[in-house]
């Protein structure tokens, strides 16, 4: 086995477009579930929002790049408040219900065959993602960053998704320093005292589900960018589980917490499939194949989790002060 490019391999993960989705979509359930205290299983629906409004924005309608976004984030808003408004005032579980149940909805309304000319039906869409490269100012060569060789292309998408996170982590973080994010702290804590403090809550959680749901489909637009593409099949359930495991990892209540998770999932993954991969075609495992080798790394990582919640239940950056399980 070749141990450094199964390691490079794995550090690459660190900063790749994908982690960078998957930390902004983190990100928002942070909003959601950490500070808010609202069960959304639905993020991947928030994700799909972003990548078909912003893909169908270029490809149906010949939308300029900054159009085609600001399509895709009214997409969401929209969205926010179709799930929103029917829930909000009831319990939390009612709310996962409505989400994870709204996200499997759009992703069968997406791969029907009446939309095929518009959604590109199970196929998916292509080809989308030029205006962005056509935003690029680094010179076309090869780019070394010591683990990782890059194209110009490739680095760009990395360094724009990574600056907007770190933007929107800058945010956040303002976001719940504020007298709106002790609200919100509040209503995770106990809604009723807040009420009777005269806050208004269903407002206050239809703002943290909306701004939530925007950051889930920023990561879902940066989640298409590398490839140009998107396929149904990318948002199913396991996708919001994978959010919520990063979200986990870092720590639920923390505006860091979503980004260290993001990246630590990414890199056990890479790493556990490139070590199984190695051993087995080495010929050091042999009582699985390469395909259940692929599972196998779920597995892992799941028992990774199952650890982490008995003896870190808070998270690498969470505090067990601000626990929230209810």
């Amino acid at each position: 086995m070749d141990f450094l490019n199964i390691l490079s391999g794995a550090l690459g993960e660190v900063i790749s477009p994908t982690t960078a989705a998957y930390a902004l979509a983190a990100l928002g359930l942070a909003v959601h579930f950490g500070y808010t205290g609202l069960l959304n299983f639905g993020q991947a629906g928030f994700m799909a929002m972003g990548a078909y409004g912003f893909a169908i924005s270029i490809l149906t309608f010949n939308a300029p790049f900054w159009a085609a976004v600001l399509v895709a984030l009214a997409c969401s808003v929209g969205f926010a408040f179709l799930l929103g408004i029917p829930t909000l005032r009831l319990r939390a579980d009612y709310l996962s219900i409505v989400t994870i149940a709204a996200a499997e909805v759009v992703r069968y309304i997406v791969t029907t065959n009446k939309l095929t000319d518009v959604t590109g039906s199970a196929g998916g869409l292509n080809g989308f993602a030029g205006g962005f490269y056509a935003l690029n100012p680094f010179p076309e060569g090869t780019y070394d960053l010591g683990f990782v060789s890059l194209s110009a292309r490739d680095l760009w998408v990395r360094v724009a998704g990574w600056v907007l996170v770190a933007i929107c982590c800058f945010l956040v973080w303002l976001l719940v320093r504020s007298p709106w994010g002790r609200v919100l702290k509040g209503i995770r804590e106990d809604e009723n005292a807040v009420r009777s403090l005269g806050k208004n809550v269903y407002s206050y959680k239809m703002q943290a589900l909306i701004i939530g749901g925007l950051l889930g489909t920023l990561g879902g637009i940066l989640f298409t960018l590398p490839r140009s593409s998107v396929q149904p099949a990318n948002y199913g359930t396991e996708l919001t589980f994978f959010l919520w495991t990063c979200l986990l990892l870092g720590g639920a209540a923390t505006v860091l917490g979503p980004v260290l998770g993001a990246m630590l999932f990414w890199v056990v993954l890479s790493l556990t499939q490139g070590l199984l991969y190695g051993a087995i075609s080495a010929g050091y495992i042999t009582f699985i194949s390469i395909p259940q080798a692929g599972q196998l790394r779920y597995i892992m990582v799941g028992i990774a989790l199952m650890l982490l919640m008995i003896f870190r239940p808070q998270g690498m950056l969470g505090n067990k002060k601000e626990l929230v399980f209810s």
